[in-house]
């Protein structure tokens, strides 16, 4: 009877022993995998400071809108053959004077316009705007591109084409009158027409720099 005892104790043993060696593979399996039983949460369910967030927790430029401009293939001939590559040229705007234009390259399309919204949104100004058009007119410049913009009244609408009238309109341009006096490559019309936005200035910042009052300043 005690050989049959000692048989059972043996088996109990192993079993535990099997157990716990399944149980250990399992949480290294579980490692490796990258999966983890701990909850990212306090007990309270907030997350932690200096925790990522998840993808619906950030609004971070959702308000801004954004027009894909110009999309470029080039290839580069190599032994083996070509090699295509894009560029992609894109402006976003809040439609509240903040704009901004960025360009992106890659392999695909998709990547480059990621890249080019990510450029565009780290460098965006500020655009002086006076009720839904501009306070003067002013000429942009940029290599062989030159626009013309001026100021017009309530119902005229954006008079632009092309990447200009894409940038006005994000900018919240409502009316305007534009003419492209010379250049038709959207490189250098986006750049000249943030070289014209750029130096646009109220009466008031006028009136800051010379030192006047403000009423005093007659903007043509």
């Amino acid at each position: 009877m005690s050989g049959v005892s000692d048989l059972e104790g043996v088996k109990d043993v192993g079993a535990e022993t099997d157990n716990v060696t399944a149980n250990e593979t399992e949480g290294k399996a579980t490692k490796k995998r990258g999966f983890s039983h701990q909850s990212k949460r306090g007990k309270d369910g907030r997350r932690p400071e200096g925790s990522s967030a998840g993808p619906g927790d950030s609004q971070l430029g959702s308000e801004l809108e954004e027009r894909v401009i110009s999309v470029n293939r080039c290839a580069k001939v190599v032994k083996g053959g070509r090699r295509f590559s894009f560029s992609a040229l894109l402006v976003v705007g809040d439609k509240n004077g903040r704009i901004g234009y960025g360009l992106g390259k890659a392999k695909e399309v998709p990547e480059a316009i990621r890249k080019a919204k990510s450029a565009a949104q780290s460098k965006m100004v500020k655009v002086v705007l006076d009720g839904g058009t501009i306070p003067h007119e002013i000429r942009g410049k940029h290599d062989a591109g030159e626009i013309v913009f001026r100021p017009a009244s309530e119902g005229t609408g954006v008079k632009a084409a092309g990447a200009c009238r894409s940038i006005l309109e994000l900018a919240g341009v409502k009316n305007i009158l534009t003419k492209s006096v010379r250049g038709n490559n959207p490189h250098n019309i986006v750049k000249a027409t943030f070289n014209a936005l750029m130096k646009l200035r109220s009466p008031a910042d006028i009136a800051s720099l010379r030192g006047v009052d403000a009423n005093r300043i007659r903007i043509k």
